[in-house]
Protein backbone atom coordinates (compact mmCIF):
# COMPACT_ATOMS: atom_id res chain seq x y z
CA UNK A 1 0.00 0.00 0.00
CA UNK A 2 1.30 3.93 -0.78
CA UNK A 3 1.92 5.61 2.39
CA UNK A 4 -1.08 8.40 3.59
CA UNK A 5 -0.92 11.49 4.86
CA UNK A 6 -3.32 10.27 7.59
CA UNK A 7 -1.33 7.24 8.96
CA UNK A 8 1.03 7.01 12.04
CA UNK A 9 4.42 5.38 12.70
CA UNK A 10 5.80 4.11 15.35
CA UNK A 11 9.21 1.82 16.14
CA UNK A 12 9.19 -1.44 16.33
CA UNK A 13 12.77 -1.28 18.21
CA UNK A 14 14.40 -3.59 15.14
CA UNK A 15 15.08 -1.08 12.56
CA UNK A 16 11.06 -1.99 11.52
CA UNK A 17 8.22 -0.12 11.95
CA UNK A 18 4.77 -0.27 12.29
CA UNK A 19 1.88 2.08 10.95
CA UNK A 20 -2.01 2.70 10.95
CA UNK A 21 -3.56 3.86 7.82
CA UNK A 22 -6.52 4.82 9.15
CA UNK A 23 -5.06 6.40 11.95
CA UNK A 24 -7.68 9.02 11.71
CA UNK A 25 -9.71 6.45 13.97
CA UNK A 26 -7.72 6.83 17.15
CA UNK A 27 -10.94 8.28 18.83
CA UNK A 28 -12.57 4.94 18.88
CA UNK A 29 -10.56 4.21 21.84
CA UNK A 30 -12.51 6.91 23.95
CA UNK A 31 -15.42 3.70 23.51
CA UNK A 32 -13.26 1.28 26.20
CA UNK A 33 -13.44 4.23 29.33
CA UNK A 34 -17.03 5.15 28.48
CA UNK A 35 -18.29 1.35 28.60
CA UNK A 36 -15.96 0.82 31.67
CA UNK A 37 -17.98 3.65 33.56
CA UNK A 38 -21.58 2.01 32.38
CA UNK A 39 -20.50 -1.42 33.91
CA UNK A 40 -19.28 -0.29 36.48
CA UNK A 41 -22.83 1.80 37.36
CA UNK A 42 -24.26 -1.36 36.19
CA UNK A 43 -23.09 -3.39 38.49
CA UNK A 44 -23.80 -0.55 41.48
CA UNK A 45 -27.18 -0.90 40.71
CA UNK A 46 -27.38 -4.29 40.88
CA UNK A 47 -25.93 -4.15 44.44
CA UNK A 48 -28.51 -1.87 45.47
CA UNK A 49 -31.18 -3.69 44.07
CA UNK A 50 -30.05 -7.03 46.00
CA UNK A 51 -29.61 -5.02 49.31
CA UNK A 52 -33.18 -4.22 49.10
CA UNK A 53 -34.28 -7.44 49.74
CA UNK A 54 -32.40 -7.52 52.82
CA UNK A 55 -28.67 -8.41 54.27
CA UNK A 56 -26.11 -8.68 51.27
CA UNK A 57 -23.86 -11.63 52.81
CA UNK A 58 -27.02 -13.29 53.77
CA UNK A 59 -28.60 -12.71 50.24
CA UNK A 60 -25.84 -13.91 48.59
CA UNK A 61 -25.32 -17.34 50.55
CA UNK A 62 -29.20 -18.16 49.23
CA UNK A 63 -27.77 -17.47 45.99
CA UNK A 64 -25.27 -20.37 45.97
CA UNK A 65 -24.57 -20.53 41.90
CA UNK A 66 -24.28 -16.98 41.92
CA UNK A 67 -20.39 -15.59 40.96
CA UNK A 68 -19.11 -11.99 41.42
CA UNK A 69 -15.30 -12.78 39.76
CA UNK A 70 -17.12 -14.04 36.40
CA UNK A 71 -18.99 -11.11 35.45
CA UNK A 72 -15.58 -9.05 35.98
CA UNK A 73 -13.80 -11.68 33.60
CA UNK A 74 -16.56 -11.25 30.84
CA UNK A 75 -16.88 -7.89 31.09
CA UNK A 76 -12.65 -7.64 31.04
CA UNK A 77 -12.74 -10.60 27.63
CA UNK A 78 -15.04 -8.47 26.14
CA UNK A 79 -13.14 -4.98 26.36
CA UNK A 80 -9.95 -7.17 25.08
CA UNK A 81 -12.33 -8.05 22.05
CA UNK A 82 -13.33 -4.26 21.54
CA UNK A 83 -10.09 -3.26 21.72
CA UNK A 84 -8.55 -5.31 19.27
CA UNK A 85 -11.40 -4.79 16.78
CA UNK A 86 -11.01 -0.74 17.44
CA UNK A 87 -6.84 -1.77 16.61
CA UNK A 88 -8.41 -3.77 13.10
CA UNK A 89 -10.25 -0.75 12.10
CA UNK A 90 -7.29 1.76 12.28
CA UNK A 91 -5.29 -1.30 9.85
CA UNK A 92 -1.95 -1.33 11.40
CA UNK A 93 0.89 -2.31 8.68
CA UNK A 94 4.18 -3.45 8.63
CA UNK A 95 7.32 -4.05 7.23
CA UNK A 96 8.30 -1.27 4.69
CA UNK A 97 9.31 -1.54 1.03
CA UNK A 98 10.96 1.10 -0.75
CA UNK A 99 10.36 1.59 -4.49
CA UNK A 100 10.17 4.03 -6.95
CA UNK A 101 7.87 5.34 -9.52
CA UNK A 102 9.34 6.77 -12.27
CA UNK A 103 6.75 8.61 -14.16
CA UNK A 104 6.37 10.34 -17.73
CA UNK A 105 4.80 13.19 -19.41
CA UNK A 106 4.52 16.41 -20.85
CA UNK A 107 6.11 20.06 -19.44
CA UNK A 108 3.79 22.58 -20.87
CA UNK A 109 3.72 26.31 -20.10
CA UNK A 110 0.70 28.12 -20.62
CA UNK A 111 1.29 32.08 -21.33
CA UNK A 112 -2.27 33.41 -21.29
CA UNK A 113 -2.73 37.32 -22.24
CA UNK A 114 -4.06 39.15 -19.62
CA UNK A 115 -4.21 43.04 -21.04
CA UNK A 116 -7.63 44.79 -20.73
CA UNK A 117 -7.97 43.96 -24.95
CA UNK A 118 -8.74 40.26 -23.62
CA UNK A 119 -12.03 41.53 -22.26
CA UNK A 120 -13.90 41.92 -25.36
CA UNK A 121 -16.92 40.15 -25.84
CA UNK A 122 -16.19 39.00 -29.97
CA UNK A 123 -15.80 35.14 -28.24
CA UNK A 124 -18.09 34.59 -25.46
CA UNK A 125 -18.02 35.55 -22.39
CA UNK A 126 -15.12 37.13 -22.91
CA UNK A 127 -12.04 36.69 -24.85
CA UNK A 128 -9.88 35.96 -21.08
CA UNK A 129 -13.20 34.15 -19.41
CA UNK A 130 -13.11 31.84 -22.20
CA UNK A 131 -9.78 31.10 -22.08
CA UNK A 132 -9.41 30.59 -18.64
CA UNK A 133 -12.27 27.77 -18.45
CA UNK A 134 -10.16 26.46 -21.67
CA UNK A 135 -7.15 25.51 -19.29
CA UNK A 136 -8.87 24.81 -16.42
CA UNK A 137 -10.90 21.79 -18.54
CA UNK A 138 -7.50 21.08 -19.98
CA UNK A 139 -5.87 20.62 -16.20
CA UNK A 140 -8.65 18.41 -15.34
CA UNK A 141 -7.72 16.08 -18.05
CA UNK A 142 -3.91 16.24 -17.64
CA UNK A 143 -2.01 12.71 -16.08
CA UNK A 144 1.72 12.68 -15.21
CA UNK A 145 1.96 16.02 -17.21
CA UNK A 146 3.79 19.28 -15.95
CA UNK A 147 1.60 22.19 -16.60
CA UNK A 148 3.25 25.57 -15.96
CA UNK A 149 0.79 29.25 -16.42
CA UNK A 150 2.37 32.64 -17.10
CA UNK A 151 0.08 36.01 -17.45
CA UNK A 152 1.39 38.90 -19.41
CA UNK A 153 0.19 42.26 -20.97
CA UNK A 154 2.99 45.04 -21.40
CA UNK A 155 5.11 42.41 -19.10
CA UNK A 156 5.48 38.33 -17.87
CA UNK A 157 4.79 37.27 -14.85
CA UNK A 158 4.99 33.47 -13.88
CA UNK A 159 2.30 33.12 -12.01
CA UNK A 160 2.37 28.80 -11.49
CA UNK A 161 6.03 27.10 -12.17
CA UNK A 162 5.68 23.88 -13.51
CA UNK A 163 3.44 21.63 -11.49
CA UNK A 164 2.10 18.53 -11.33
CA UNK A 165 -0.60 20.01 -8.40
CA UNK A 166 -3.31 20.65 -10.81
CA UNK A 167 -5.20 21.79 -8.30
CA UNK A 168 -3.24 24.37 -7.13
CA UNK A 169 -3.03 25.44 -10.85
CA UNK A 170 -6.76 25.56 -11.29
CA UNK A 171 -6.94 27.56 -8.06
CA UNK A 172 -4.23 30.01 -9.13
CA UNK A 173 -6.15 30.41 -12.49
CA UNK A 174 -9.60 31.41 -11.25
CA UNK A 175 -7.82 34.04 -9.85
CA UNK A 176 -6.56 36.13 -12.65
CA UNK A 177 -8.02 39.38 -14.01
CA UNK A 178 -6.58 42.47 -16.05
CA UNK A 179 -5.21 43.91 -13.09
CA UNK A 180 -2.68 41.23 -12.72
CA UNK A 181 -0.09 42.94 -15.04
CA UNK A 182 -0.98 47.28 -14.32
CA UNK A 183 1.42 48.15 -17.51
CA UNK A 184 -0.86 47.57 -20.68
CA UNK A 185 0.66 46.08 -23.86
CA UNK A 186 1.08 42.56 -25.02
CA UNK A 187 4.78 41.75 -24.56
CA UNK A 188 4.60 38.28 -26.18
CA UNK A 189 8.37 38.25 -26.69
CA UNK A 190 8.95 39.00 -23.11
CA UNK A 191 6.78 35.75 -22.19
CA UNK A 192 8.63 33.31 -24.42
CA UNK A 193 11.39 34.73 -22.58
CA UNK A 194 10.17 34.20 -19.12
CA UNK A 195 9.18 30.81 -20.58
CA UNK A 196 12.41 29.44 -21.62
CA UNK A 197 13.70 30.31 -18.17
CA UNK A 198 11.26 28.67 -16.08
CA UNK A 199 11.14 24.63 -17.96
CA UNK A 200 12.86 22.26 -16.22
CA UNK A 201 16.82 21.30 -17.08
CA UNK A 202 18.04 21.72 -20.90
CA UNK A 203 17.45 17.84 -22.31
CA UNK A 204 17.00 16.12 -25.51
CA UNK A 205 13.48 15.88 -24.83
CA UNK A 206 10.51 18.67 -26.76
CA UNK A 207 8.65 21.26 -24.26
CA UNK A 208 5.51 22.99 -25.35
CA UNK A 209 4.70 26.17 -24.89
CA UNK A 210 1.06 27.68 -25.71
CA UNK A 211 0.25 31.34 -25.85
CA UNK A 212 -3.05 32.55 -25.54
CA UNK A 213 -3.42 35.95 -27.13
CA UNK A 214 -5.01 38.50 -29.52
CA UNK A 215 -1.43 39.51 -30.59
CA UNK A 216 -2.74 43.15 -30.51
CA UNK A 217 -0.08 45.73 -29.64
CA UNK A 218 2.71 43.94 -29.31
CA UNK A 219 5.89 45.45 -27.82
CA UNK A 220 8.98 43.23 -28.29
CA UNK A 221 10.87 40.98 -31.00
CA UNK A 222 8.63 37.92 -30.21
CA UNK A 223 9.58 36.41 -33.68
CA UNK A 224 13.09 36.57 -32.11
CA UNK A 225 12.13 35.12 -28.99
CA UNK A 226 10.73 32.41 -30.85
CA UNK A 227 13.19 31.47 -32.87
CA UNK A 228 15.74 31.61 -29.59
CA UNK A 229 13.28 29.54 -27.58
CA UNK A 230 13.78 26.54 -30.71
CA UNK A 231 17.12 25.86 -29.90
CA UNK A 232 16.07 25.11 -26.05
CA UNK A 233 13.81 22.44 -27.41
CA UNK A 234 10.60 24.52 -26.89
CA UNK A 235 7.85 24.14 -29.52
CA UNK A 236 5.64 27.14 -29.34
CA UNK A 237 2.09 26.85 -30.71
CA UNK A 238 -0.52 29.97 -30.43
CA UNK A 239 -4.36 30.58 -29.88
CA UNK A 240 -5.72 33.40 -31.07
CA UNK A 241 -8.62 34.97 -29.05
CA UNK A 242 -10.59 37.25 -30.96
CA UNK A 243 -12.00 38.27 -34.66
CA UNK A 244 -10.28 39.52 -37.51
CA UNK A 245 -13.26 42.07 -37.88
CA UNK A 246 -12.10 43.62 -34.29
CA UNK A 247 -14.75 44.66 -31.21
CA UNK A 248 -15.10 46.86 -28.37
CA UNK A 249 -13.39 46.75 -25.63
CA UNK A 250 -15.65 47.15 -22.03
CA UNK A 251 -14.10 48.97 -18.82
CA UNK A 252 -13.79 46.48 -15.93
CA UNK A 253 -16.98 45.97 -14.12
CA UNK A 254 -18.78 48.55 -16.92
CA UNK A 255 -20.16 46.17 -19.41
CA UNK A 256 -22.09 49.22 -20.85
CA UNK A 257 -19.69 51.16 -21.38
CA UNK A 258 -16.59 51.05 -23.47
CA UNK A 259 -12.49 52.29 -23.62
CA UNK A 260 -11.75 55.10 -25.98
CA UNK A 261 -9.02 56.59 -27.42
CA UNK A 262 -7.75 60.39 -26.45
CA UNK A 263 -10.11 61.82 -29.12
CA UNK A 264 -13.15 60.42 -27.72
CA UNK A 265 -13.52 57.09 -30.28
CA UNK A 266 -14.89 53.67 -29.40
CA UNK A 267 -11.47 51.61 -28.79
CA UNK A 268 -11.65 48.62 -31.15
CA UNK A 269 -9.54 45.21 -30.59
CA UNK A 270 -9.02 43.25 -33.88
CA UNK A 271 -6.92 39.59 -33.45
CA UNK A 272 -3.53 40.13 -35.33
CA UNK A 273 -3.41 36.33 -36.64
CA UNK A 274 -0.60 37.30 -38.90
CA UNK A 275 1.94 37.62 -35.71
CA UNK A 276 0.80 34.51 -34.14
CA UNK A 277 1.02 32.35 -37.08
CA UNK A 278 4.65 34.10 -37.49
CA UNK A 279 5.53 32.68 -34.19
CA UNK A 280 4.06 29.02 -34.41
CA UNK A 281 5.95 28.56 -37.66
CA UNK A 282 9.27 29.81 -36.54
CA UNK A 283 9.82 26.86 -33.80
CA UNK A 284 7.52 24.25 -35.74
CA UNK A 285 4.19 24.93 -33.75
CA UNK A 286 0.76 25.70 -34.60
CA UNK A 287 -1.87 27.91 -34.75
CA UNK A 288 -5.70 28.28 -34.06
CA UNK A 289 -8.05 30.58 -34.26
CA UNK A 290 -10.70 30.45 -31.74
CA UNK A 291 -14.24 30.93 -31.53
CA UNK A 292 -17.51 30.51 -29.79
CA UNK A 293 -17.84 26.63 -29.61
CA UNK A 294 -14.16 26.34 -28.90
CA UNK A 295 -10.80 28.06 -28.26
CA UNK A 296 -8.63 25.24 -29.39
CA UNK A 297 -6.73 24.57 -26.97
CA UNK A 298 -7.98 20.91 -26.94
CA UNK A 299 -6.80 20.71 -30.71
CA UNK A 300 -3.45 22.15 -29.59
CA UNK A 301 -3.02 19.45 -26.74
CA UNK A 302 -3.54 16.62 -29.21
CA UNK A 303 -0.82 17.85 -31.04
CA UNK A 304 1.29 17.98 -27.84
CA UNK A 305 0.47 14.46 -26.42
CA UNK A 306 2.13 12.99 -29.01
CA UNK A 307 5.68 14.70 -28.25
CA UNK A 308 8.26 12.34 -26.76
CA UNK A 309 7.34 11.45 -23.12
CA UNK A 310 9.98 12.76 -20.34
CA UNK A 311 10.96 11.41 -17.33
CA UNK A 312 9.19 14.09 -15.02
CA UNK A 313 9.34 12.65 -11.58
CA UNK A 314 10.69 10.04 -9.57
CA UNK A 315 8.15 9.32 -6.52
CA UNK A 316 9.24 7.29 -4.06
CA UNK A 317 6.57 5.20 -2.20
CA UNK A 318 6.36 2.91 0.55
CA UNK A 319 4.57 -0.68 0.44
CA UNK A 320 2.83 -2.28 4.04
CA UNK A 321 1.97 -5.63 4.52
CA UNK A 322 -1.60 -5.45 6.25
CA UNK A 323 -1.75 -7.31 9.91
CA UNK A 324 -4.94 -6.06 10.82
CA UNK A 325 -6.52 -10.05 10.20
CA UNK A 326 -4.34 -10.88 12.75
CA UNK A 327 -6.23 -8.83 15.52
CA UNK A 328 -9.74 -9.67 14.07
CA UNK A 329 -8.83 -13.56 14.61
CA UNK A 330 -7.74 -12.64 18.42
CA UNK A 331 -10.52 -10.69 18.63
CA UNK A 332 -13.15 -13.41 17.78
CA UNK A 333 -11.17 -15.84 20.51
CA UNK A 334 -11.83 -13.55 22.96
CA UNK A 335 -15.51 -13.13 21.86
CA UNK A 336 -15.74 -16.62 21.86
CA UNK A 337 -14.14 -17.63 25.49
CA UNK A 338 -16.48 -14.68 26.75
CA UNK A 339 -19.28 -16.92 25.34
CA UNK A 340 -18.27 -20.05 26.94
CA UNK A 341 -17.67 -18.56 30.06
CA UNK A 342 -21.18 -18.67 32.33
CA UNK A 343 -22.12 -15.84 34.65
CA UNK A 344 -23.11 -18.45 37.05
CA UNK A 345 -20.77 -20.96 39.10
CA UNK A 346 -19.96 -24.43 37.98
CA UNK A 347 -21.35 -27.09 40.10
CA UNK A 348 -18.80 -30.01 39.44
CA UNK A 349 -16.17 -27.32 39.57
CA UNK A 350 -17.05 -25.80 42.76
CA UNK A 351 -17.58 -29.50 44.33
CA UNK A 352 -13.85 -29.52 43.86
CA UNK A 353 -12.87 -27.16 46.41
CA UNK A 354 -9.48 -26.72 45.27
CA UNK A 355 -8.43 -23.92 46.88
CA UNK A 356 -9.24 -25.84 50.14
CA UNK A 357 -7.82 -29.24 49.37
CA UNK A 358 -4.19 -29.76 51.41
CA UNK A 359 -2.03 -31.02 48.69
CA UNK A 360 1.13 -31.15 50.81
Amino acid sequence: MKSNSNSAISSLGDGSFIRFENAEFWYLLLIIPLLVFIFLIAQQIKKKKLQNFGHLPVIMQLMPSASKSRPVLKFVLQMIAVLLVIIAILRPQTGAKLGEVKRKGIELMIALDVSNSMLSKDIRPNRLKAAQRSIAKLISELENDKIGLIVFAGDAFMLVPTTTDYSAAKMMLSTISTDFIPRQGTAIGTAIKLAAKSFGPTGEQERALVIITDGENHEDDAILEAEAALEKGIIIHTIGMGTPEGSLIPLPKEDDKYRTDKSGSFIITKLNETLLQKIAIATGGSYVRANNSQTGLEMVFDKISKMEKQEIEVANYSEYDDIFQYFIGFALFFILADMLISEKKNPKIQNLNLLKRNWF
